[in-house]
């Protein structure tokens, strides 16, 4: 009789176990699931960029995708949602894969793509053609800030005159659109070349002086540290400046000896009295003195 209460008592120790384990693995998996979803931060999925976008861009449905964004989406960013609303608007700066695209980096619906959308209201896009030897295209991107020189005889002196060639900073502080190549037929062989040509964000007023310089002088761009945008008051300087300093040659010796060089001049007047005639000479007034 031992025996077999015995073994009936370990089976219901046996059976309440199984059924306390049970219950334990139940509690602690609720828990856990409470706790996780307490702490684990909210996402959100937004629309991204499938591949880099370059500026210009209509975004079509292959340009989109989508990412989840942990806690607080940022401002402007696209609901996966509203991928539709997205398509056929154009992209006003360049995007980068897996980017969420901001409504801020795209133009209004209905602008259409290219470079017009990226302009500000009352401003202008302005392209400057620069020379191969002062190329700096292939440094800038858009975004960037340069400022512009200029360098030429000014109006009113010798067209040939080289020292008369002067250098000044005409504008400062532009930002870049964009930069790149174009073709441009050329005058003298008569075929198309590449042409380096950078788009500087300007006002109407800066524009027409970058037309005026394109056509008359040589223009070159320089870049300056995005972070520095004071204007700087620098005057011009021309090519008589460039030998000057202590060491430069005396101006006034070479003025002395050309006066030494020149030939003096005289005046002959013949005089007739009676049957008698004779010459004489006379020197001019700048030999007399």
């Amino acid at each position: 009789m031992g025996f077999p209460m015995n073994r009936r008592l370990l089976t219901i120790l046996l059976i309440a176990f199984c059924i306390a384990a049970a219950c334990t693995f139940l509690v602690y998996k609720l828990v856990g699931s409470r706790v996780t979803e307490t702490h684990a931060p909210a996402t959100t999925r937004l629309v991204a960029a499938k591949t880099d976008i370059k500026l210009g861009t209509l975004l079509t449905a292959d340009n989109l995708s989508t990412v989840e964004v942990a806690g607080t989406p940022p401002p402007g960013a696209i609901l996966a949602k509203n991928q539709n609303t997205l398509l056929g608007r154009g992209v006003i700066s360049d995007l980068y894969q897996g980017e969420p695209i901001l409504d801020s980096r795209l133009s209004a619906p209905g602008s259409g793509g290219g470079l017009a959308p990226a302009i500000p209201l009352g401003m202008r896009a302005c392209a400057v053609k620069v020379d191969d030897v002062v190329d700096v295209s292939g440094f800038v991107t858009p975004g960037m800030r340069v400022d512009v020189l200029i360098s030429g005889v000014p109006p009113g002196t010798q067209a040939n005159a080289a020292q008369d060639t002067q250098s000044r900073t005409l504008l400062q502080n532009l930002k870049v659109l964009s930069a790149g190549t174009e073709y441009q037929k050329d005058k003298e062989e008569g075929k198309a070349k590449l042409v380096q040509t950078v788009n500087l964000l300007v006002t109407p007023e800066q524009a027409e002086m970058l037309s005026l310089a394109s056509n008359q002088v040589k223009i070159q761009l320089v870049l300056r540290n995005p972070l520095d945008t004071k204007e700087a008051p620098v005057v011009g300087t021309d090519a008589l400046n460039l030998f000057a300093g202590p060491n430069a040659p005396d101006k006034t010796h070479h003025v002395a000896a050309k006066k030494r060089r020149a030939a003096p001049q005289f005046f002959t007047i013949e005089v007739e009295n009676g049957s008698k005639s004779s010459t004489e000479k006379f020197a001019s007034p700048e030999v007399r003195q």
